[in-house]
């Protein structure tokens, strides 16, 4: 590993290169838990993060699921919001100008539940100022079309991502679920049609009943598990995606702590998005910054790229738990 010869007190260099993006760190945040970034303005400095990853926008507006549409686990919640969202229209013309006030790169998350609903989305989002890259759900569980089928069947998924790719310029990342067998099946489909860059996992298909009503606790039955519960299975997801494809990679699920941002840079994610925390923590993503910012000062790592992608899998040993936290750190 690099060791460190910065200045006293100069800070390590934390931006990261994902294809044609260059970010100043890699925090970002994941789409459906920031809003349209307007509603944490007020609890950090916007500026600070990596990327802001917008909620998800499909043509026309959705009012989503009925409630009860949240419930929270051991470790976790389950969510079927329904992808509820203002529509394009209103997304261009009310949303899209408050985040253009900050110097953060703005990726649009779509979908839509036709191939037709893809590609007329991805145009009308094609060459927009403020707007640097586009984030295809195709892997939302918790409707009941659309982003299910596309996002298990790699010939779908490809089919997705080309309708996309022919309709715009935009850097393009593919967000993969868990959900399947083989995510690196997935993965490969998506990346031979024409993605850029991949963010993995979306939510964890899963349910939650109630012993003495005999119901659901969903009004939709299932939705999409996250949070601290799902970070070992999105370590094995992401994993296993590197050593499927050579594009920039996305680590996403479970993600609380500059340790846990760690972790799946380590394997080799090239930035990482933060999403459930954030209703825990409005400002996590600024202490996960600012972790991460300590970890390397105290490793003696001048670059955060000499330290992705560093995890050695060839010489395994018992290792002891280091008892501080990072947020001890000096």
């Amino acid at each position: 590993m690099a060791q460190n010869s910065n200045a006293p007190g100069q800070s390590p260099d934390l931006s990261v290169q994902l294809g044609p993006l260059r970010l100043r760190n890699p925090v970002m945040v994941a789409s459906g838990t920031f809003g349209y970034g307007e509603e944490y303005e007020d609890f950090l400095d916007l500026d600070r993060l990596g990327a802001i990853v917008v909620k998800g926008i499909s043509l026309k507006p959705r009012p989503g699921n009925p409630p009860p549409r949240i419930v929270e686990t051991a470790a976790g919640m389950i969510n079927a919001i329904g992808l509820e969202n203002v529509g394009v229209d209103v997304f261009l013309k009310s949303k899209l100008p408050r985040l253009q006030r900050w110097q953060v790169p703005v990726v649009v998350n779509i979908f839509g539940n036709t191939l037709e609903e893809y590609a007329q989305l991805a145009a009308s989002l094609d060459g927009v100022p403020g707007i640097a890259a586009l984030e295809i759900n195709i892997s939302c569980p918790n409707v009941k079309e659309g982003g299910m089928v596309f996002g298990t069947d790699p010939l779908m998924a490809a089919r997705v991502v080309q309708a996309v790719r022919h309709a715009t310029a935009l850097p393009l990342i593919t967000k993969l679920t868990p959900n399947v067998t083989r995510i690196g099946d997935i993965a490969r489909a998506t990346v031979d049609a024409g993605s850029d860059m991949l963010s993995c996992i979306n939510t964890v298909a899963a349910m939650a009943v109630d012993v003495f009503s005999r119901r659901p606790k969903l009004a939709n039955v299932m939705g999409g598990l996250s949070g601290p519960a799902v970070k070992p299975i999105a370590l094995r997801c992401t994993w296993e995606v590197l050593q499927e494809v050579r594009c920039p990679v996305i680590g996403i699920g479970g993600i609380s702590t500059a340790t846990d941002a760690l972790e799946f840079l380590l394997l080799g994610a090239r930035a990482v998005q933060v999403g459930t925390a954030n209703f825990v923590n409005p400002s996590v993503t600024t202490q996960i910054l600012e972790g991460i910012e300590r970890f390397l000062r105290v490793e003696k790592v001048d670059r955060l790229e000499d330290y992705i992608g560093t995890l050695n899998t060839h010489c395994l040993f018992p290792f002891a738990e280091i008892a501080c936290e990072l947020t001890d750190l000096p």
